[in-house]
């Protein structure tokens, strides 16, 4: 039972749900208790943008177009700084010649921006804008100055046997095109009559030119956060003192603001084309930075090196996989389709509550579960802090937790809250249940990858597994092996009773457990590579059990708790740069062990996706 902490209204169209096909009554709106997702303190560049993308927000109408963009395409950025090359250049361990390769592209990559500016500048018909443009060009050619300090500083010779590859031209080809006015609606070059014609191609271009400068001011700023003033050896600190400078920062503030100036007196439909044109531009940066060859081996991504039958994903469901906790959604369907009065109760298959009484009696069930679920926190605190990681302590305490959750399936039990619901309507729920952005993506491509036969468990306190078996078969993820509490059925009608298999944090560790040792070969020496994805105290154990354990969120619970025994949080990207410092030739995914003490932070499945799957 997950009805934690905060009361909102549910919406029945936010929640995806029909009218039920048995009682022909519209799934209202109502006042049901679930618990919020929140993700973690937007501290980062990434962050923030990640927070944005994950909590699904609908960007303020006033907001500035490029910071809309920014947010909305967020995903591609993730995709990027996930990339192996960028992971080495901020561990500062790419190799030499990889960072030569990239140097003679990029600046085939910044001459090509600045002619494109150049051609912006005489489109622009503002006296203002054209010096703007030009600035922005001056600043431009002050980057290739830096380039040319690289190849001083390491005597490169970035000519020396390296060709343009094709994902450079890609982009290079596309900016200076769109530069040029040959973009998709827009009149061809020549006959680009009037001013405001004109001014429309230098709008286009900064929308090709913006993400990329917002791209690496990201990058740069996210490095540098990393860098360690006492490391003397990290050989790319000019490159990332450079992007994560204050003049950086404030160029890529320039290119926007320009971008919002020339597109403010913009249609809807020229708007569309600078979303599209920035969306390109992002995806050619991804390619870009994913086509840097490298000759090492790296962390990203995690599954390139797993062979046949060696991965097992676990997952938690509610609020890690959904939206919304599962409990709200069942108790939404029982209150909805309850008998309104005596006489439509009469005749009933199986004696049910009557609406008015149900939801009564729900709310009561929540405002308690939320009392005793924070005294049964504050309990847990009280115990003496751990001053090192502490994996018995944390059982032990954990254990209070587990009786509490049995007591409140026991109150719901006892109350009939769940009594006469039809499992069309559950299956219904299900499978118009939002998940998470992401979610789905990513399990689907785990489990369709070639060679890698990997197997996803999904463990959950949800009462009814029919639930989730909907959502994700909704999905076209029907190989998805759930581990979740049954409702017992009389011809399809729930009878109150629930089939208890993993309601506490105690069952799931048993039944995390208990999978790996069933799906083991007696004769298979090498284990498998373990990951699970939680959000709650519930997943704790769990998440500490598997090799990699992820956070998706920032339950303050979870981490006091956690806190508390002395396990580490550590966002994930600075996770990994740790992990590919200590990277040798021989190692590869063994530097992953279960109850390190260690959990990894992320703000939404992007990054998963990044760090799992790659581009």
């Amino acid at each position: 039972m997950r009805f934690l902490f905060s009361t909102r209204l549910i919406n029945n169209n936010s929640l995806g749900l029909l009218r039920s096909p048995r009682t022909a009554l519209p799934i209202c709106s109502l006042w049901v208790p679930i618990k919020s997702p929140v993700f973690r303190s937007a501290t980062s560049p990434m962050a923030a943008a990640a927070f944005s993308s994950a909590m699904a927000m609908t960007p303020n109408s006033e907001e500035a177009l490029a910071r809309k963009l920014w947010i909305k395409f967020n995903r591609e950025s993730l995709f990027s700084i996930y990339s192996p090359f960028a992971v080495c250049l901020a561990a500062g361990s790419l190799k030499i010649d990889t960072f030569r390769q990239y140097i003679a592209q990029d600046v085939h990559f910044l001459k090509a921006f600045a002619h494109a500016y150049e051609l912006a500048e005489e489109c622009a018909d503002d006296d203002d804008d054209k010096l703007a443009i030009s600035d922005l060009r001056k600043s431009v050619m002050e980057e290739l100055k830096m380039h040319d300090s690289f190849v001083q500083d390491w005597d490169l010779d970035i000519n020396k046997k390296v060709s343009i590859n094709s994902a450079t031209l890609k982009y290079t080809e596309f900016l200076l095109a769109t530069a040029s006015g040959k973009v998709e609606g827009c009149k061809a070059p020549g006959m680009l009559d009037t001013p405001f014609e004109k001014t429309k191609v230098a709008a286009y271009t900064l929308g090709a030119v913006t993400p990329c400068m917002r791209l690496y001011a990201f990058l740069g700023k996210e490095f540098g956060a990393l860098l360690d003033p006492s490391d003397v050896n990290q050989p790319y600190k000019k490159w990332v003192d450079n992007y994560s400078s204050d003049a950086f920062q404030a160029s890529a503030k320039q290119t926007e603001d320009l971008l919002e100036k020339l597109s403010v007196s913009m249609t809807g439909e020229e708007l569309d084309i600078i979303e599209k044109l920035y969306q390109q531009a992002m995806i050619l940066e991804v390619e870009f930075f994913h086509a840097q060859p490298l000759a090492q081996p790296t962390i990203v991504p995690l599954f390139k090196n797993q062979s046949k039958d060696d991965l097992v994903i676990f997952s938690d469901f509610d609020l890690t996989c959904t939206v919304v906790d599962s409990s709200a959604i069942l108790a939404e369907i029982a209150i909805v389709t309850a008998p309104k009065d005596e006489l439509s109760r009469s005749g009933l298959q199986i004696h049910r509550m009557l609406s008015s009484d149900l939801r009564n009696t729900w709310n009561l069930l929540s405002k308690q579960y939320t009392e005793h679920y924070e005294e049964c926190i504050e309990n847990i605190l009280n115990k003496e802090k751990a001053d090192k990681f502490d994996y018995e302590g944390l059982c032990k305490a954990l254990e209070q937790l587990s009786d509490f959750e049995k007591q409140a399936n026991n109150r719901v039990i006892e109350s009939g809250v769940l009594k006469g619901l039809n499992l069309e309507d559950i299956k219904r729920a299900g499978e118009r249940l939002i998940l998470q952005d992401g979610c789905i993506n990513v399990f689907q491509k785990i489990l369709e990858t070639e060679n890698l036969n990997a197997k996803v468990h999904v463990l959950s306190y949800c009462w009814c597994g029919d639930l989730i078996r909907a959502a994700f078969c909704a999905g076209g993820v029907d190989a998805v092996e759930v581990h979740a509490n049954e409702f017992t059925f009389e011809e399809s009608i729930s009878t109150g009773e629930i089939e208890r298999k993993v309601e506490s944090p105690i069952n799931k560790a048993q039944q995390f457990k208990s999978i790996l040792q069933n799906g083991k070969d007696i004769n298979e020496k090498k284990s498998p590579l373990t990951v699970y994805i939680g959000d709650s105290v519930g997943d704790l154990l769990c998440l500490l059990e598997a090799d990699i354990g992820i956070v998706v969120g920032s339950s303050s619970s979870l981490r006091r708790v956690g806190t508390h025994f002395g396990v580490s949080f550590v966002p994930l990207f600075s996770g990994i740069v740790q992990k590919q410092k200590q990277q040798t030739e021989e190692e590869s995914s063994s530097t992953w062990k279960g109850l390190s003490g260690t959990l990894y932070t992320v703000s939404s499945w992007a990054e998963i996706h990044s760090f799992a799957l790659g581009w």
